[in-house]
């Protein structure tokens, strides 16, 4: 056998679709590589014919014609170490994490580290975290708690969500304050979470765990919803097997969800915002039930039992066939708030109704008459009177008193102890020159 001609096991080039189809050029190439001095006498032309170096066009292009370059995509970094963070203190344990008071050694800013429970995870990272932050950052307001970065630890399941720190929350609050809110502060925190509400809405987000534990209110009089760990988008469809009826904290839970439904859209909210609104009236839960039976009952009770009329679905519900309703009677509003007025009990009706349909949004509830400041001006006689429809008007948040921060380690003041009076006048001693 010749050597120019191959065996069986001598392997066949293969020719790429990218390999140039003249064999001239890829020997030459050949050449190029093994002899360099070839190389350089071969590249070396006549001054007139030769071309600048700097506008040298290169064989093959550097990436596809059909891609912008590298630099024009955005950077991709990786997230910062949560070292990056001094700690402070623990806030509160949740559920789903652990809030700790932290200082940002960089900027010297405050913030609140969220540690997401992850140590018992078997199937990689939980929805409801995913769930958390896409809520956060597609839900930026000023009424909610704003998300700044999310950061790693040493390990897997160190995984924190930093959001901006927030001083106080409504519920403790409410615990530790000497006396209830003002009708004009309650007003200002009700337009704030409503707005908060119709914002979250109009995202298409379901927040699904509005409570006061959840209302986060710093010393300028600004309220920020917080802790959407049972946030999700809702819509048409709303997904495969329906939505869980494990939502909502049972004293805010609408009735809907108690008895079974399967879908349930912002009215659920809604219901929980009537019930911190009610809670900020009474400076206490509305529905202090210890079990859902219990709170089914005690909403009979205030509403009344539901009717054809005010819930036209209440048969088709599951559980609807299972509990006995109560002899009819009338809503007992009035009675449970007796220095409400006529604007405030029919917007706290209107949220704290059985109807989901029914039920008032959040868009229509900041235009209530209960908010709204109306001025009638009647001519009789060439004098104006004016007539206001309701009062007294929403406090300017600046306006609101500023309290200790729980949260921040602080403690409350001790009062100042004055000494009494003596109790007679024989009893008092008098100082002379002998004690001094």
């Amino acid at each position: 056998m010749s050597e120019s001609t191959a065996g069986p096991s001598t392997p066949s080039r293969k020719r790429s679709r990218w390999q140039n189809s003249d064999d001239n050029d890829h020997e030459e190439d050949q050449q190029l590589i093994i002899n360099p001095a070839k190389r350089r006498i071969k590249l070396k032309q006549p001054a007139s014919s030769a071309a600048p170096p700097n506008r040298q066009i290169p064989k093959y292009p550097v990436h596809s014609v059909y891609v912008p370059p590298r630099t024009y995509h955005p950077p991709i970094t990786p997230s910062r170490s949560v070292y990056s963070y001094e700690r402070l203190n623990q806030i509160e344990e949740g559920t789903y994490g652990v809030v700790f008071r932290a200082k940002d050694k960089q900027t010297g800013d405050i913030v609140a580290l969220k540690k997401l429970k992850l140590d018992e995870e078997k199937n990689g990272f939980p929805i409801t975290a995913l769930r958390e932050i896409n809520a956060l950052m597609a839900c930026r307001h000023e009424n909610v708690v704003g998300i700044r970065e999310v950061v790693v630890g040493d390990t897997l399941t160190q995984v924190f969500i930093v959001m901006d720190f927030i001083e106080h929350d409504l519920k403790s609050l409410l615990t530790l304050m000497p006396s209830p809110f003002l009708q004009s502060e309650i007003k200002t925190l009700m337009l704030q979470l409503l707005s908060a509400v119709k914002h979250c809405h109009a995202n298409w987000i379901l927040h699904r765990d509005l409570k006061t534990s959840n209302l986060l209110m710093n010393n300028r009089g600004t309220i920020m919803v917080a802790d959407f760990g049972l946030a999700r988008r809702y819509g048409d469809p709303v997904g495969v097997g329906g939505m869980t009826q494990l939502v909502v904290t049972l004293w805010y839970r609408a009735p809907e969800i108690l008895l079974g439904a399967e879908t349930y859209s912002t009215a659920v909210d809604m219901w929980s915002v009537g019930c911190i609104f009610a809670e900020l009236l009474l400076k206490e839960p509305l529905f202090q039930a210890k079990n859902e039976l219990e709170l089914i009952s005690m909403i009979f009770k205030l509403l009344g039992p539901p009717t054809n009329n005010t819930w036209p679905a209440y048969s088709s519900l599951p559980l609807a066939q299972t509990i006995t309703l109560p002899p009819p009677h009338p809503h007992q509003f009035r009675q449970k708030f007796q220095y409400m007025t006529t604007a405030g009990i029919d917007l706290l009706m209107s949220m704290l109704t059985y109807d989901p349909d029914q039920r008032i949004s959040a868009e229509e509830a900041l235009e209530h008459p209960y908010f709204t400041f109306v001025l009638f001006i009647a001519r009789s006689c060439y004098k104006f009177n004016e007539v206001h429809r309701e009062s007294p008007l929403p406090k300017h948040p600046d306006l609101f008193g500023s309290f200790p921060s729980a949260a921040a380690g602080e403690k409350k003041r001790k009062v100042f102890d004055s000494p009494s009076a003596p109790a007679r006048a024989s009893d008092y001693k008098v100082l002379t020159e002998f004690d001094m």
